[in-house]
């Protein structure tokens, strides 16, 4: 009788580790895109469409298509097209918070060259301001 080869057990943790590399995996798009299906999922409870069942299956099928796709410098371009517009959002939002909570000491204006905003000090008169962005010298009344 032939004695068998021992063979060592891998972990579970030690295979997904090796399915995994190469791979996409989680991002910040895929997070999203989870977050919308459970969103989905929470509504059809209620509703019950076929529609939103169909649109949720598809929603699904992309998410593990982009976690488990080798193709790592389409799926980061998709991510970064996702988190330039969530930042561009989120900066939109920033701001506005940011000029309530300075009114009083502050003034926001835009270079007229580079369009940056400017946060600069609330002293009445008219001043030469210098953009640290672009470097051009304006003057502004305030």
């Amino acid at each position: 009788m032939k004695k068998r080869p021992y063979r060592v057990r891998v972990p579970f943790r030690e295979r997904m580790i090796r399915f995994m590399s190469g791979r996409n995996g989680s991002d910040a798009l895929s997070r999203a895109l989870l977050i919308l299906y459970m969103i989905l999922i929470v509504i059809n409870l209620f509703l019950r469409s076929w529609i939103l069942y169909l649109l949720e299956l598809a929603l699904v099928i992309y998410l593990f298509f982009r976690m488990l796709s080798r193709n790592l410098y389409a799926r980061r371009r998709e991510n970064a097209w996702y988190c330039a517009r969530v930042n561009r959002i989120k900066g939109f939002f920033r701001l506005r918070k940011q000029k309530r909570k300075d009114r009083k000491t502050h003034v926001f204006r835009k270079c007229p060259q580079c369009k940056n905003n400017l946060r600069l000090p609330r002293v009445k008169g008219a001043h030469t301001v210098k953009c640290p962005c672009c470097g051009r010298r304006f003057e502004i009344k305030i």
